[in-house]
C-alpha cells in the first residue's frame, strides 16, 4: 500500500504526538509550504516540498532548495491553496491508496474550512475515501456512499458523523446510538456518539459524510 503523508504548516502543538514515529519506507512524505521545513528538523526528508513558502525565511528556503531534491513553488496569488496544490500532485504523480494530512486542522478558521470542503471539488470528490485528517485530539474521514466497517481508535472517545450534504438512508451499527436508515435533507453533526466494541459500520446510499474520531483536549 502506498500511503502518501502531507505536513501542512499549522501549529505544532496540534500535531499527534507520533507523528514523526511512524516513517516506513513506502511512506510518501510531502512538506506543505513550512510544513517541508518541520519535517526536516524531525530528521525526515521530504519526497517533495510545495508551495508559496511564504511563511518561511531566506534561510529556511535556502536549506530547501540544498536537502530536498523537489521543490515545487507556486506565486503567493493562486486560485489554489498550498493544501489544495499539494494533494493534487499527490493524487497525479504517486497514485496513493491513502492520504494523510498533519497540521490542516487547527489555527486559522478560513484554512479549516477550506480543508473540509476541498472534498466537494470534483477533482478531489473521486478520491474521497483515501483522504484522512489528522490532529492531536482528531482523526477525520470521508466517505462516499456504500457500507463501511469501522475500528475505534484506543487513545479516542467519541464518534461523529458529519452530514456535509443532505444524505440518504443512514445507518449506524454498534454504536451506542444507531440509526436506521435515516435520511437528513441538510448538513447536520452528529456528534458525541461512541463504539460500543472496538468495531461498528454504517451506510447510507446518498451524500457524502465525514467521520471524526475523537478526545477531549487537555
Amino acid at each position: 500500500m502506498t500511503e502518501v503523508k502531507i505536513m501542512v504548516g499549522g501549529p505544532e502543538s496540534s500535531l499527534p504526538l507520533d507523528v514523526y514515529q511512524s516513517n516506513a519506507a513506502d511512506v510518501i512524505w510531502v512538506g506543505v509550504d513550512h510544513g517541508a521545513i518541520r519535517l526536516l528538523k524531525e530528521g525526515i526528508l521530504p519526497d517533495l516540498a510545495v508551495g508559496d513558502f511564504d511563511s518561511v525565511t531566506e534561510e529556511e528556503r535556502t536549506l530547501l532548495e540544498e536537502k530536498i531534491t523537489d521543490v515545487r513553488s507556486a506565486p503567493s496569488e493562486k486560485d489554489d491553496t498550498d493544501t489544495e496544490l499539494a494533494l493534487q500532485l499527490a493524487l497525479e504523480e504517486y497514485k496513493p491508496d491513502k492520504i494523510s494530512i498533519y497540521g490542516a486542522t487547527a489555527g486559522r478558521l478560513d484554512h479549516l474550512m477550506s480543508n473540509f470542503f476541498f472534498v466537494f471539488q470534483p477533482r478531489f470528490k473521486s478520491h474521497a475515501s483515501l483522504i484522512s485528517l489528522y490532529d492531536r485530539f482528531n482523526s477525520v474521514s470521508f466517505y462516499l456512499p456504500g457500507e463501511y466497517e469501522l475500528t475505534r481508535e484506543k487513545n479516542k472517545s467519541y464518534a461523529g458523523f458529519v452530514c456535509m450534504t443532505p444524505v440518504q438512508k443512514l445507518s449506524l451499527r454498534g454504536f451506542k446510538y444507531p440509526l436506521d436508515e435515516k435520511d437528513y435533507a441538510y448538513p447536520i453533526s452528529l456528534a458525541s456518539n461512541e463504539f460500543k466494541e472496538t468495531t461498528a459500520s454504517f451506510s447510507f446510499t446518498e451524500g457524502l459524510v465525514a467521520f471524526i474520531q475523537s478526545k477531549d483536549g487537555k
